[in-house]
């Protein structure tokens, strides 16, 4: 859950797992009240209902608590940022974006995460971060270079990058005025980063450029996150994101046969829901709205 160099001891009954857990909730609870320079010890011991001592059985001091709150969010949003760009690429574009931005918004409704990410971008102290800084950053804007180039293989690298950063510096301000905004106001926030984002982002990987592009596959390892790499005798050179392998120019189509396509085409003319389709047939149901958007 937490990192092992902040905490004296590793809790190995489930009692005592429960208890840092609590400390660290009241942590962040703490530190969202009165700030992480202002707030004690004996704060967080009063929200988390313990006493100061059993606090430091396993944190020898402030700072170690934040690092246990910084490391248990660098794993959960690692886990979360994964799982959003590892869906299907040809899902439409309003979708994915959706997905991420009520991801997120879910996400950071807990005071762990919520307070991390705060505190990174409004209130830095010197020291206070041991596994948060720039190179972070740019893994993100990188990772979602390589979403923008697999939308779109048109996109050399650098203008991929441009537009995952304009991307994801845009969407960090606005993901922070709706953090500190009101329940009401947030949500209205969170609906006009959809549509910020959305215009923003569909001249360069919109769902028209999408449907008519072929998908690179790794040759290597079948994974679609593949980018440009430069040339090689001439060649188009490619690098896999996922295995790190390269190869050259072959490129590899990724779908169904004609007759699976009519088949899910016929049935939603039928009436059939896409999700219906998707357990009747084993075609993803966002393939099918691909393809229904594409006959229309």
């Amino acid at each position: 859950m937490s990192s092992p160099n902040s905490l004296r001891r590793q809790p190995k009954q489930q009692r005592g797992q429960q208890r840092v857990a609590k400390i660290l909730t009241a942590a962040a609870e703490v530190f969202a009240q009165v700030g992480y320079s202002a707030a004690t010890t004996q704060q967080i011991a009063e929200r988390a209902s313990t006493a100061v001592g059993s606090i430091y059985q396993f944190f020898p001091d402030k700072l170690a608590i934040f690092h246990a709150l910084e490391a248990e969010h660098m794993e959960r949003i690692a886990i979360v940022n994964a799982e959003l760009l590892s869906k299907d690429i040809r899902r439409p574009l309003l979708q994915t974006i959706d997905e991420m931005v009520d991801t997120h918004a879910q996400y950071f409704e807990h005071p762990i995460p919520r307070i991390v990410y705060l505190q990174y971008f409004l209130a830095p102290i010197p020291g206070l971060f041991a596994l948060f800084d720039d190179k972070f950053d740019r893994l993100l804007i990188s990772q979602f270079a390589d979403l923008c180039q697999q939308r779109n293989p048109q996109l050399d690298r650098d203008r991929s990058e441009l537009i995952a950063e304009v991307f994801h510096r845009t969407y960090n301000c606005l993901l922070l005025v709706a953090l500190k905004s009101n329940g009401e106001h947030r949500q209205k926030l969170y609906a006009e980063l959809k549509n910020l984002l959305y215009v923003y982002l569909n001249p360069y990987i919109g769902d028209d450029l999408l449907l008519h592009t072929k998908v690179m596959i790794c040759e290597h390892c079948g994974s679609d996150r593949v980018a440009k790499n430069g040339h090689r005798h001439g060649k188009q050179r490619y690098i896999c994101r996922a295995c790190g392998k390269q190869f050259a120019d072959s490129y590899s189509l990724r779908g169904y046969p004609p007759e699976i396509k009519q088949q899910c085409l016929a049935l939603h003319q039928q009436g059939m829901s896409f999700r219906q389709i998707e357990r009747q047939t084993g075609v993803s149901h966002n393939t099918v709205i691909n393809w229904v958007a594409a006959a229309s």
